[in-house]
Order: C-alpha cells, then sequence, then structure tokens
C-alpha cells in the first residue's frame, strides 16, 4: 500500500480546485503550480502551497514535463494528480512521474498509450467485440492515401485527430471537395492543442447521440462502471451540457453499452478513472422531436423504447476523470476523486457492481466566456455572484482575468433531483440567478437550450445547435432588446438623477448596432420621466446594498447589475455591461454622435473580437467580400476562428499580418465607406 501525504495538482482553475478540496478532506498536504498568467487564481491562494512554473502560454508552463517534475520535488510531493486536459493523457508525463519516484494518480503509461490513440483504442476495441464505425486510421497520411480511403469509407464523415479530444482537430466532410481543407484545418488545430498532427477519418453520422460511460478499475482485476451520461448538446464538437441518466437509453441499451465499456477498459489493462465514448444511433433517436402525441419525460427512466434497435459505435476512451464527472457523483452519491486517490494508494475499489446504487436525475451546464455565436471572449470579470441552490465548480473571482491562453470554459453548474424535469427548472433558475459581468458569457444561451421543447422532451440530438442555434439566438435578442429602455436607465442615471432638472435630457443607446432614442427628465430623488416611442412613462431607480439597482416603471419592478466596462483598444464611448435575471446586455452611449436614418450603422471597421494569434488572411485593399464571406482566421483558446464580413464591402485597407497577437477591439480591417 502506498501513502500519499502531499499530492501535487498538475492543472489550473476549477478541476484543481475541485481536486485539492477532496485532498485536504482525506488528510493530504496539497501542491498547486501556475503560470504567470495565473499568478493570482484560486486554486494558487487554496493550496498549502504553490510553485511558479514561468510562462503565459500552455506549452511554456502546464505542458512542460520538466518543470512540473521539478515543481514536485522542490514541494516534497509523493503523488502528482493530472485533472483533466493539458498532460493528463500524456504517457511520457505519467513515466516521468513514475520515473522521479512518485505515484501517479491515473492508468497506467502503456494504457494510456493504447487507449489514448484513438486509432489503437479502436483496434483493442474491434478484438473485444466493441462496434466501431468503419474508417482509416493507419501510418500514411498523405492526402492521397485520405483521398482514396474516403471514396472506400464513403461520405459524409468525420476528419479526427489521434490524440487529444475536446473536439479539437475535428471536421465533418460532406463531399470530396471538401477533404483537403478539412484535412489541413484538422492538422494546424491537432499540431497547436496536443503536438500531433496525426489523423484519422471515420463514416459520419449525421443524427447521433453522444453517449459516454464511466468506468473505474483498481489494480487488483476490478472493473466497474458508473452508469452513462448523455452529452450530446455541442458546440464545435463540444459538450455544453451534460446528464445522467441518459433520456433515451434503456435497461436493456445500457447494459450493452456498460458492459462494453467494461470489456475495453479491462482487455487494457486499465486503472483508475476513465470514460468510453459512444455514438448511438437508430430510428427513433434519429427523429426530428418526439413521437406525435408524447409528452415532455419528466423522469430520469422516460422514453426506454427510444433506444429499441438502437446501434452504438466507440468514439475514443479518455484515460482521465472528465470534466462531466460531477453529474456521475451526484446520481450515485461518490466522490470520484477521493476514489482516484485510493485506486492510486494501491486500495480496491470501495464498491462492488452490485452496491452502486443511482438516484435521481443530474444535468450539468459548462459556464463559458462566449457568446451566443460561440465565439470565445477574453476580459476582466468586474462583478461575480454565485446563485445558490446547485452545486457551482469555477474559480472565478471579481478582477480576474480571463485570458486567451486557456480554454474558454470559467465554471459548471450542476443541479440533482427526482426527476429530469425537476433538474431542468433548478439549472435554468440558477443561470438566471449567476452573475458574471464584464465579459460575454453564454449564461443565456444555456438556459434557453435548457427550455427549449426539444430538449425539455429528451430528443436534443449531436445537430441539436445546429439546427436550433439560430431560432434560440432569436429569442435572446428579442429579450434583450425588450429590456433596452430599463437597461440603459439603470445605467446611466444610477448616481446621477438625485436633483430634479426642468429640461429633458436626449439619451441615445446602441446595442447590437441597434441604435434607441430617449428624452429623460430628472423629477428628483431617483425618480425619471422618460420619452420612448411616442410613449411618457415614469421611472424609479434605487441603488441597493448589494451593488444592484431596483427600477421601477408601471407595475415592474426589475433588480439590475450593471458595470461600466473598461474601453478596448480604439474605443472611446462609454459601454456597460447590464444583467437583468435572465437577461444581459451590452450597451454603448452613442447620445453625442451624429444622428443617422434607419438606426442601424453599417460597420466600417472590422475589429478583434477577443486576444489571440492571426494564422491566416483571405482579403487584400480593393478586395470586393461578400457578407459571410472568411476574412481571417484567429487562433485563440485552443481553437481556429474564422472572422467573416459583417456585410458586402470593398476593403480599404488590411492592418492584419499573419503571427501577429490581437487584442480585443484591435482594428484589423476597414472598409470602403
Amino acid at each position: 500500500m502506498t501513502n500519499i501525504k502531499t499530492l501535487l495538482v498538475a492543472n489550473r482553475g476549477e478541476i484543481a480546485r475541485r481536486i485539492m478540496r477532496t485532498a485536504q478532506a482525506m488528510g493530504m498536504q496539497t501542491v498547486a503550480v501556475y503560470s504567470d498568467a495565473d499568478a493570482g487564481a484560486l486554486h494558487v491562494r487554496e493550496a498549502g502551497s504553490a510553485f511558479a512554473l514561468d510562462g503565459v502560454s500552455s506549452a511554456d508552463s502546464y505542458l512542460r514535463i520538466d518543470k512540473l517534475i521539478a515543481a514536485a520535488r522542490d514541494s516534497g510531493a509523493d503523488a502528482v494528480h493530472p485533472g483533466y486536459g493539458f498532460l493528463s493523457e500524456n504517457a511520457a508525463f505519467a513515466d516521468a512521474v513514475l520515473a522521479a519516484g512518485l505515484t501517479w494518480v491515473g492508468p497506467p503509461p502503456a494504457a494510456i498509450r493504447q487507449l489514448g490513440s484513438k486509432s489503437a483504442a479502436k483496434q483493442l476495441a474491434a478484438s473485444q467485440g466493441v462496434p466501431c464505425l468503419p474508417g482509416y486510421q493507419g501510418d500514411d497520411q498523405s492526402v492521397g492515401r485520405f483521398a482514396s480511403e474516403a471514396e472506400r469509407i464513403g461520405y459524409p464523415l468525420m476528419v479526427k485527430a489521434v490524440a487529444g479530444g475536446g473536439g479539437r482537430g475535428m471536421r465533418l466532410v460532406h463531399e470530396a471537395a471538401q477533404l483537403l481543407a478539412a484535412l489541413q484545418s484538422a492538422r494546424s488545430e491537432a499540431l497547436a492543442a496536443f503536438g500531433s498532427a496525426e489523423l484519422l477519418i471515420e463514416r459520419a453520422l449525421l443524427n447521433p447521440r453522444h453517449v459516454e460511460v464511466q468506468v473505474f478499475a483498481d489494480a487488483h482485476g476490478n472493473c466497474i462502471h458508473l452508469g452513462e451520461r448523455d452529452c450530446s448538446v455541442q458546440r464545435r464538437h463540444q459538450k455544453i451540457i451534460e446528464e445522467t441518466p441518459s433520456p433515451a437509453v434503456d435497461a436493456a441499451l445500457r447494459a450493452r453499452m456498460c458492459g462494453a465499456a467494461v470489456s475495453l477498459a479491462q482487455a487494457a489493462g486499465y486503472v483508475g478513472a476513465g470514460t468510453v465514448e459512444f455514438l448511438v444511433e437508430g430510428p427513433e433517436l434519429s427523429a426530428a422531436g418526439p413521437p406525435q402525441g408524447a409528452k415532455a419525460p419528466l423522469g430520469g427512466s422516460a422514453h426506454e423504447v427510444a433506444s429499441v434497435g438502437a446501434n452504438f459505435f466507440l468514439m475514443e476512451m479518455n484515460t482521465r476523470l472528465q470534466v462531466e464527472h460531477p453529474v456521475t457523483e451526484a446520481v450515485t452519491g461518490l466522490d470520484l476523486v477521493d476514489w482516484q486517490l485510493r485506486v492510486a494508494r494501491g486500495e480496491t475499489l470501495p464498491l462492488t457492481q452490485e452496491q452502486v446504487v443511482f438516484t435521481g436525475h443530474a444535468i450539468e451546464v459548462r459556464l463559458c466566456a462566449e457568446d451566443e455565436n460561440f465565439t470565445p471572449h477574453t476580459g476582466t470579470v468586474q462583478r461575480f455572484r454565485e446563485p445558490g441552490g446547485v452545486r457551482f465548480d469555477h474559480a472565478l473571482f471579481e478582477g480576474q482575468v480571463v485570458s486567451p491562453h486557456y480554454d474558454s470554459m470559467l465554471g459548471k453548474l450542476i443541479a440533482h433531483a427526482s426527476t429530469r424535469g425537476q433538474a431542468i427548472d433548478q439549472l435554468t433558475a440558477a443561470l438566471g440567478r449567476t452573475e458574471v459581468l464584464g465579459l460575454p458569457t453564454n449564461r443565456r444561451s444555456l438556459a434557453a437550450c435548457l427550455g427549449h421543447p426539444v430538449f425539455r422532451c429528451g430528443q436534443a440530438l449531436v445537430p441539436f445547435l445546429t439546427e436550433q442555434g439560430g431560432v434560440i439566438r432569436g429569442l435572446l435578442q428579442k429579450e434583450e432588446l425588450n429590456a433596452q429602455v430599463i437597461a440603459g436607465l439603470s445605467a446611466i442615471f444610477t448616481k446621477n438623477s438625485d436633483l430634479p432638472c426642468p429640461f429633458p435630457k436626449p439619451v441615445r443607446l446602441r446595442h447590437r448596432a441597434k441604435l434607441l432614442d430617449l428624452r429623460v427628465r430628472e423629477l428628483g430623488r431617483g425618480e425619471l420621466e422618460v420619452e420612448v416611442g411616442g410613449e411618457v412613462l415614469r421611472a424609479a431607480i434605487t441603488p441597493q446594498a448589494d451593488g444592484t439597482v431596483a427600477v421601477s416603471m408601471g407595475q415592474m419592478l426589475q433588480h439590475v447589475s450593471v458595470v461600466r466596462l473598461k474601453e478596448a483598444a480604439g474605443q472611446s464611448a462609454v459601454r456597460w455591461h447590464v444583467q437583468m435575471g435572465a437577461v444581459d446586455l451590452f450597451l454603448e452611449d452613442a447620445t453625442f454622435e451624429p444622428a443617422t436614418s434607419g438606426g442601424t450603422v453599417a460597420a466600417q471597421e472590422l475589429r478583434a473580437p477577443f486576444n489571440g494569434k492571426i494564422i491566416a488572411v483571405h482579403a487584400g485593399p480593393g478586395q470586393a467580400v461578400k457578407r459571410g464571406e472568411t476574412l481571417l482566421v484567429i487562433e485563440s483558446m485552443k481553437l481556429e476562428h474564422a472572422i467573416d464580413a459583417p456585410h458586402d464591402a470593398v476593403l480599404a485597407a488590411v492592418m492584419a499580418e499573419v503571427g501577429r497577437q490581437t487584442s480585443p477591439g484591435q482594428v484589423l480591417l476597414r472598409f470602403e465607406a
């Protein structure tokens, strides 16, 4: 039996905090590591000790095996937990930890190598009778070989990075003409994310579910599963909503999938926590919505009929703890990090398969620093309030700078209830109470997804956001416009409405390029007379002790949170981030700009939406471009992002250069007037 006294967590953010919480509860000392960008992070403050890795980027800090081993040695740590991401599935890191005489909290390096490679995992799975999709994962990585194999497999197909996960290095290809561009883009992204450009291709399923099985094994030959998780709601092949049990998996399909997952883990000699991921497709699962006349399922065992005749196929096995492990913890009542540490010490699994009990339904959403178009954003968290009532794993604090060097995920909210419907309602309400002001988040988009009838009926498949994203964005924008008047009054008049003024003041607000004209007369004591669209309204604004503003207008009372945003490069107008319950608005004071006809301004400049590095420029001065045409590609938060023309125009100047870093608000292109 190995004793672990001091645990070094080779990670950052919420997962580092989560691992340290359990380790400290087990009586262990904890050691954090941090990059220059994370010097003030919560995981650094909460650890027993912390060691600087130096450098800002992942490549210079959290991906440096030599620096991590040195930190473990200098701190007196006797074990290393890799968390997820970074080096968690890197067999060379596991080898280095073991070679240094430390305990590795993870599977054996040989199992990581075999299962961490999608190619090797599929070969092992096939030998165990685990279903796999037709594909090619060979040593010949030439374009010609991929093209010939694609013809054999048939379109549509998926290009995937052999190493890593998280949706990076994945591209859907519908026809042969798209293959070359997909291979080039996937190679570039995979190399940047995982240090390996090796790819595979496989037959694509267009309307599947993404269902995964949590497995756990010890070094004594015991291996069990802890149920399945449905992770079908995704953007950019990355999960944003996960739940257990799946609303479309019955007892028979569950037994088949979980049995296959355990068989694969045992065949690889697996030890520790792992997740086997499957694509599930069948006649009922591919339906666009619930069967005619069906009611929305509220219980964890709903829609069991949906899996009749369903087929499942192996995607990959993640040889680490998953981001979404809290939903499994919720329905089993177990602490999976506790299990990881016990297994690493050489103990047997705490429970047998028959002793595992599943209770209720759990759903997790990933709160990310991104807008409703899934574009990542950097910035400073200027106000933060936790919602209460649900589990919230995060590393957020006021003053935190969200940088472009790491993933856009800020935290995870998890609800657990007796039924699926109750869990959805709890989580939706919690999102409405969550305050993260200073940069865009997907808070409202997540709530809209949870409330969408397709999701509530348990029928959301992998293409859900592709098919429903436009409708959801339209709904959000309508809600924002309806809240614009109250939001603007809260932003401008909170501190300026104590004294009466006999003359109305013109106020012009911009939100999403749409201008709103108001005339406001201050009546004193926080009361206003507001003229908008020919209608005169009375409003009262009262600052609250908690930093919010209470705004009453007619029979409506709203509690509003407001922060004034820091000015971006090249911007002089005052901007605010306003949150009214579930609605977020970004307002700009356009009062002193010249009036325009029609209310909408066509941008004459294209500015960088976030920090990043320019990796491609597809435009030049004098070039005529169409709305939606890709002009630039920026790499940020481990992903490549195409920047498209906002409208038809002729380019007047191009200031962007390949290899240059960008900052939010930086002018990249100018259009002719």
